[in-house]
């Protein structure tokens, strides 16, 4: 039987440049310095050469192979994606080459979110995401080296652990009140002719500008029928941040101009100021600016001028005290109990060995994330709460007296403490708090299934 290949092991027959293309590939151009804030380099006319460069075509399979994804509204599946290029990449060049390529509609993929809102997402299908990778490869290293210090999302080597750092920093320096700005529906609401203003500003290759134009305008899949977009930039492709970032550098450039301390992720935005009156005068103005020269809208019931304690950034918040720490939000805890409740509702009928290791992939990379956190005892409750949940369960499992009395025994509680808990008329979640489920199930039983701890990393 064959070893299945790797996206590294790729041997595409991409072909290379004709003669008078440029030739190098996105890894071995060198960056450009960053420019200053009023200057906009265009690039060169022959952008569309370095997009279909072997290389760089190259590079972007892999990446959207390692993205993996859903099909998009052809059904056509990343694992197909290699085949049909092998076949058609030579059409599929001469297309962008040409300026006759054609994107096609995006799918419409909803994504519930917290408070039973939905976020919309814009699937294009997996070719499309290819062409826009491609396309991605090669501006984002020009264009991210002119955008703001302050933008830290979807960016080469920044971080949302970066952009949190960055607001505490400030917090520390005194600037004790938060301008959170929340756009409503934001990628939804992007004017298209006023990105593709700021993009004709980077870009003199007419091809490009078409094809950006024509992604933009491909619209939406819903029901079999196509619904036309005339703003809007559909999350779900690998070029709408870069998109977001360049429209929204605009707002960076205006709030570094009136010297204000800020932090901006995609379309999160935080501004810190001294007082509750700055923040007021701070939030109606950069309202009207948003509004009026970006045509964006302010979310006003989501938006606030407030202590940083009582918001969340990035899924974190702050302490009050005058240095202050990192901590989750308390929006971070109840998302990740309700997560934990399903998963472990979902395992009914497995062993308590069986539901850890359900649970383990989802605490590693929670874990990862807000780890970040400078209160480690929140992570200790937390820790404390998933195994006084998974208690619970094993009290659910011994379901009748006699049989919860023998799994006390078995598990070394003394007889009197068993016969008393066993004959409890006390619900599961108050026993499994009790000293008998304690000392049936203490803390190194959970350790030796393998369950994770979110205070004390598990290097194993």
């Amino acid at each position: 039987m064959g070893r299945k290949r790797q996206p590294s092991q790729l041997v595409l027959a991409f072909p290379e440049c004709a003669e008078g293309e440029t030739r190098g590939g996105p890894g071995r151009v060198e960056p450009p310095v960053a420019a200053p804030a009023d200057e906009r380099p265009a690039t060169a006319e022959r952008l569309m050469e370095r997009v279909v460069e072997a290389q760089n075509v190259k590079e972007a399979l892999k990446r959207v192979q390692g993205n993996r994804g859903a099909p998009g509204v052809d059904g056509m599946t990343v694992q197909r994606l290699e085949r049909y290029l092998k076949h058609q990449w030579t059409t599929v060049r001469q297309q962008l080459l040409t300026g006759t390529y054609r994107p096609q509609p995006v799918k419409r993929v909803e994504i519930p979110k917290p408070g039973g809102e939905v976020r919309v997402l814009g699937i294009p299908t997996v070719l499309d995401r290819f062409v826009q990778q491609a396309i991605l490869q090669v501006l984002q290293p020009e264009w991210d080296a002119t955008f703001s210090e302050h933008s830290f999302g979807f960016r080469p080597k920044r971080s949302t652990h970066q952009a949190v750092a960055q607001a505490q920093a400030y917090l520390g320096e005194g600037y004790g009140w938060v301008v959170d700005i929340d756009l409503e529906q934001f990628f939804d609401r992007v004017n298209h002719d006023l990105l593709m203003g700021r993009v004709a500003n980077r870009v003199t290759d007419k091809r490009v500008l078409k094809l950006l134009r024509a992604f933009l305008n491909a619209g939406m899949m819903l029901g079999g029928v196509v619904i036309p977009r005339g703003q809007g930039t559909p999350q779900g492709g690998p070029l709408a941040p870069l998109l977001a970032n360049l429209l929204l550098d605009d707002l960076d450039r205006e709030l570094e101009r009136r010297g204000h301390r800020f932090v901006r992720y995609a379309d999160d935005c935080n501004i810190y100021v001294r007082s509750e009156r700055a923040g007021q005068r701070v939030m109606a103005s950069v309202t009207r600016f948003l509004e009026r020269k970006l045509k964006l809208k302010v979310n006003a019931e989501k938006s606030a001028v407030a202590k940083p304690h009582q918001r969340k950034f990035l899924g974190f918040s702050f302490t009050r005290e005058a240095t202050p720490r990192r901590k989750l939000a308390r929006q971070t805890v109840e998302r990740f109990k309700r997560e934990v409740r399903q998963r472990v509702r979902a395992s009914r009928g497995r062993s308590l060995e069986q539901i850890v290791r359900g649970l383990r992939d989802y605490l590693r990379g929670w874990r990862a994330y807000y780890g970040f956190s400078q209160t480690p005892s929140e992570l200790e409750d937390l820790d404390q709460w998933i195994r006084r949940r998974l208690r619970n369960v094993a009290w659910r499992h011994w379901k009748r007296g006699p049989q919860r009395y023998a799994g006390l025994c078995q598990h070394g509680v003394p007889p009197d403490w068993a016969a008393t808990t066993a004959s409890s008329p006390r619900g599961p979640w108050h026993l499994s708090h009790s000293p008998a489920l304690t000392r049936a199930f203490p803390n190194t039983y959970f350790a030796q299934l393998g369950l994770l701890s979110l205070a004390a990393p598990n290097r194993a």
